[in-house]
């Protein structure tokens, strides 16, 4: 039987991590327990309203968020906040499938596309990795706000 799972970022402002992630993968950030959504109402808004009744500081609101694919299909992403900064490279990173069925010229040019959607959101470009059939179809890797290696493929 296979098993649910979500990824856990450690992240210095989980708030903002998981606002490029929700943008960079078409997520949404899910409505506190017990609340209505209410139309074009901002979920984050939603959640510090929640936690402000439920008496928690304000300085500990930022604590932890959470992402989740809105078909239901892919991983719920969390959150949570640490103290100390990213410091070596991931041991285990995201791969963004942002050019499925392409391949040469036209892949590489879709990867540059969502490349730059992900700079103009706060992400780095680290490197490009041409084709090399039939081994892969070439890649760029890149960093999020906070440093952690993801790649478009």
């Amino acid at each position: 039987m296979s098993r649910y799972f979500q990824v856990t970022f450690d992240s210095h402002d989980p708030r903002a991590l998981s606002s490029f992630w929700r943008d960079a993968l078409g997520y949404v950030h899910p409505l506190p327990p017990g609340v209505e959504p209410a139309e074009g109402a901002d979920p984050l808004d939603a959640w510090d309203a929640f936690l402000e009744r439920a008496g928690v500081p304000e300085e500990r609101r930022n604590a932890a968020s959470a992402i989740e694919d809105p078909d239901g299909h892919g991983p719920r992403l969390f959150f949570q906040q640490v103290p100390e900064a990213k410091v070596t490279k991931n041991r285990l990173h995201l791969d963004v499938r942002a050019a499925p069925g392409l391949e040469g010229g036209e892949r590489m040019a879709a990867l540059e596309a969502e490349c730059a959607r992900l700079v103009a959101l706060g992400a780095a470009r680290v490197g490009r990795h041409e084709p090399a059939p039939p081994m892969h179809g070439g890649f760029i890797v890149m960093t999020d706000p906070e440093g952690n290696e993801f790649c478009l493929d």
